[in-house]
């Protein structure tokens, strides 16, 4: 691993940065396009919510095997066959003529997201000293930030000059190829590295090796040899995740039982996302000073009380007709970002923290499925929950889960994270 006084960020800009941005900004550009689609096609709402979450079920699958195939093709190739995959997927999703096309094609992009999102946090974990760690990973966090921030205004650009929706997924499918010529043309930084790696594998006593190469792991197998880790840090990860995906949900909708307009709630999601993307490097400036958990639990209590706030507001809004309790709600909206962009990049690093050295991109693969269960998990719940009782009530509970995930993290991420080393 490169010596904090060797490191600088800027030396990963462009072969670890630029690749990550130019892949959220198409990824971005056709999330909020492809319900309208499916409904395009001839889908319900139902299903046209359904082709959306694949997306999410695809990243779950994609977990599944990332983490082997990191390791034995290398991050670059991972990245460039996950940029593949998911052309195919946007070829699909642009020639679709039912809605069931169109989900086997976003299924293949959230499948090849899960392995490029992998492959550039195993580089950054093996490559940047934990003096630099949080910041190296909350600024990579800002480029996916940064991307799904931009990727919809391009998407709304394009739709606007076009007047067709499925032309957002040639943005996208743009992105891919020029992600797969940026990992081609510039050198990779992981061969740099080859040496040293090969050095360290061989002075690790607990690496397990076959004909002379490191035993590649599956992920049930990962799962199982880091089970301990896992059942508590991998819950943490969970509940961080399923707490922002829950708020990526539930502002919407929130917004909708309140009788706003769609533009209304765009603007305002809009402009907090703005805010959650301003924080980003902050975010690891504070980790790498002062530690993880102030980070980590300012981020969750503030999306726990935010849930429970939003849920009042709610509450408020069916009493009053709606109009009283907007402005709470962009207030609730803003502290909820202001919360999520504390704890910017928070899952990669304590992923980063947790890995082995040697080989980490077996156990992150582990450690990313976990957390990517409570990304799909707390969707699902949510609206179970709304279903049969009400949206207050699916928010006050998610809140509450939030704030007994905080105190899950104030207990368990002393003994698994080591402090980091001010640079």
């Amino acid at each position: 691993m490169t010596t904090a006084g060797d490191f600088r960020l800027g030396s990963v800009a462009l072969p670890v940065y630029l690749p990550s941005l130019l892949f959220a900004i198409g990824e971005g550009a056709i999330i909020p396009v492809i319900p309208v689609d499916a409904a395009r096609l001839g889908g319900s709402l139902a299903l046209a919510g359904f082709v959306s979450a694949l997306i999410m079920v695809g990243t779950l699958i994609g977990d599944i095997p990332s983490g082997w195939v990191v390791a034995k093709v290398g991050e670059r190739n991972a990245m460039l066959g996950s940029a593949v995959a998911a052309l195919v997927g946007l070829v699909l999703c642009i020639i679709a003529a039912t809605p069931a096309v169109l989900g086997v094609g976003v299924l293949l992009i959230g499948i090849a997201t899960a392995s490029f999102a992998l492959a550039r946090q195993a580089f950054m974990t093996t490559f940047v000293p934990l003096s630099h760690r949080a910041r190296a990973l909350s600024l990579l966090g800002g480029m996916f930030r940064a991307g799904y921030f931009v990727g919809p205004f391009l998407a709304a650009l394009v739709i606007g000059l076009t007047g067709s929706t499925r032309s957002v997924f040639v943005i996208d499918a743009v992105a891919c190829v020029v992600v797969a010529i940026v990992l081609l043309v510039l050198p990779d930084p992981s061969a740099v590295l080859a040496e040293r790696r090969s050095a360290l594998l061989t002075q690790t006593a607990t690496v397990r090796v076959v004909d002379g190469q490191p035993a590649r792991e599956g992920l049930f197998r990962s799962i199982g040899r880091h089970r301990k880790v896992l059942a508590r840090m991998g819950l943490g990860a969970a509940l961080i995740g399923g707490l922002r995906s829950s708020r990526q949900v539930i502002l919407p909708l929130a917004g909708v039982s309140l009788g706003m307009q769609e533009s209304s709630i765009a603007l305002v999601i809009g402009i907090a996302g703005a805010v959650d993307l301003a924080l980003f490097f902050t975010s690891g400036q504070i980790m790498d000073r002062f530690g993880r958990l102030w980070s980590a639990l300012p981020s969750m209590i503030g999306l726990g009380l935010g849930h429970i706030a939003l849920a009042v507001v709610v509450g408020l809004g069916a009493l009053s007709g709606g109009s009283s309790a907007v402005g709470w709600f962009v207030v609730v909206a803003l502290g909820m970002s202001l919360a999520n962009g504390v704890g910017s990049g928070i899952l990669m690093t304590f992923g980063a923290d947790l890995a082995p050295r040697h080989d980490p991109a077996p156990f992150l693969g582990a450690y990313r499925f976990t957390g990517d269960v409570g990304n799909a998990s707390a969707p699902l719940a949510l609206s179970a929950l709304t279903a049969i009782v009400s949206l207050s009530f699916a928010a006050a509970t998610i809140g509450v889960v939030g704030l007994v995930g905080a105190g899950l993290l104030a207990r368990w991420v002393p003994r698994f994270i080591p402090r980091p080393v001010r640079a």
